[in-house]
This record gives structure tokens, C-alpha cells and sequence, in this order.
């Protein structure tokens, strides 16, 4: 089984992105062998109110049985808490914050209360370091990355959250593994998407020092070709249960609200 942490649906504001559309990601994931895949509303990052997408991800995504929603929440909104409770009760394996995209202080309270809201209802937070490369970004495109120190805060805010980074390079993630405590540590997840593989092969050293189960498969198409995720998995040297766990594995046996659509 395969299960894809990071794809993305919509329109993305800043340049054009062929294949953006619901039915061209699922079409996508179908081609790849992608059994399941967490998908994200992309055109609502960049919203006021990134929770008036919602609505819209879940009904589009209740028809693609490959497809399972993650949606947004902006802890500094008047009503997020009853935005969390309502889809939390929802079939849904996580729901996201990209705290500076929403122009919020990463390590403030508004965003420490919903690390705290999330690890109460037990369910994953998916965040992204970025979502492009710094050089090709539009001018417009001004929210700063997220910074290792940020997310070891949000480990540290508490015990109970579990939490999964997408775009994240080998300095991030041993940054934040490095230094953090062995319990922090085992509470964040990271996907694939923006290691490199060959010939650096950032890949296969983080997976020998960090840890295969510290992995979780993910994409970020349509802004990334998902194509590379796969060819980089494929030139590791890794066992072959090994690739089952990053592909699936360690999504089912520690995030525990992997869906299983009826």
C-alpha cells in the first residue's frame, strides 16, 4: 500500500500549475499507484480564512475513495475551536496549520492553543516548512519559512501531539531531531518530498541516522512532479520492508487515524 501524506487540490496563486484540478491529482494517483492520499485545499493557504475552504474539500473529496481530506485551521479566527471540534469528528487523518502563511507567530499562543487543541482530540498536525524554493518564488509571496526552533516549541507545547512536516531538507529535520528529546523526537513525522536523493543522497543518510520510522511517503504534487518522490526511493539501498514502512507502515502503525474509506 501506498499512502500520500502531501498533495494538494486547487488553484495555487502564484503561477500557473497544470494538473491542480481534483480530478487530474486523482487521476495522478491512480497512474502511480497511490492508494490513498491526504489531501490538502491549496487555494485556501493563501485565504484570509483558510477554514472557508473546508466545506469545499470535503464534499469534493467524499466522491474519490483515494482521496481523504485535511483541513485547515487559523487558530486566530474567531470560531476555530468549533471548526476543530466539528471536523475532527469528521473522516479525516489530520488536520493542518501553516501558521506563517496565515501571518501568524509560529511560537505564539494562538498557535500553541491549537497544538494543544489537536493533541487533546488526538489528532495529527500537518504542517509545511514551505511550499516553494526561496528563487522562485512571486514577489508577492512574502510568508517566511518555517524555522526549526518553531516546530521543537510545538513538540515542547505538549506531550500528547503528534505532528507531520512536509517540505522539509536534511538541515531542517536534523535540526529538530538533533535537538529534541528522544519522546519529542518520536512525535513528528516527516515526509519524503523535499529530500534529496542521488547524488547527494540526503535520503539515505537521514534514514540510517534518523530512522526509517521517522518517515512517512508524500509527494506535494501538483506543485512537485510526484514522480521524483518515487525515483528517489528507488535508488535507495533499503530493504524491502523498509520501503513498506516509509510508504505506508509507519503512517498506519503511529499516526492511528489512517482512513479506511467504506
Amino acid at each position: 500500500m501506498i499512502v500520500d501524506v502531501n498533495a494538494f487540490v486547487g488553484c495555487y496563486p502564484f503561477r500557473r500549475v497544470p494538473g491542480s484540478a481534483l480530478g487530474h491529482v486523482a487521476e495522478s494517483m491512480a497512474r502511480l499507484g497511490i492508494d490513498q492520499g491526504w489531501v490538502s485545499h491549496l487555494p485556501s493557504v493563501f485565504w484570509r480564512d483558510p477554514m472557508e475552504g473546508n466545506d469545499w474539500l470535503l464534499k469534493a473529496t467524499s466522491d474519490v475513495m483515494a482521496m481523504v481530506p485535511v483541513p485547515a485551521i487559523h487558530p486566530g479566527l474567531p470560531g476555530w475551536e468549533a471548526e476543530l471540534d466539528r471536523v475532527v469528528r469528521l473522516t479525516i487523518p489530520a488536520v493542518r496549520c501553516d501558521a506563517s502563511f496565515y501571518g501568524l507567530d509560529p511560537v505564539g499562543e494562538e498557535v500553541h492553543a491549537l497544538v494543544r487543541a489537536c493533541a487533546g482530540h488526538h489528532i495529527p498536525l500537518l504542517t509545511a516548512v514551505r511550499l516553494e524554493d526561496g528563487r522562485q518564488r512571486h514577489p508577492h509571496d512574502r510568508a517566511p519559512e518555517l524555522a526549526a526552533a518553531d516546530v521543537r516549541s510545538w513538540l515542547r507545547a505538549d506531550a500528547e501531539l503528534r505532528l507531520v512536516v512536509s517540505h522539509a531538507d536534511r538541515a531542517f529535520i536534523e535540526e529538530v531531531h538533533f535537538g529534541s528529546t528522544p519522546s519529542e523526537a518520536s512525535r513528528v513525522w516527516w515526509d519524503v518530498s523535499w529530500v534529496w536523493g542521488p547524488p547527494e543522497d540526503h535520503l539515505q543518510l537521514l534514514l540510517e541516522t534518523v530512522g526509517v520510522d521517522r518517515f512517512v511517503f508524500g509527494t506535494g504534487q501538483p506543485l512537485r512532479l510526484p514522480e521524483a518522490a518515487f525515483a528517489k526511493l528507488d535508488l535507495l539501498d533499503f530493504s524491502v520492508d523498509d520501503r513498506d514502512r516509509l510508504m505506508a507502515g509507519n503512517v498506519h502503525a503511529c499516526l492511528s487515524r489512517t482512513i479506511e474509506r467504506q
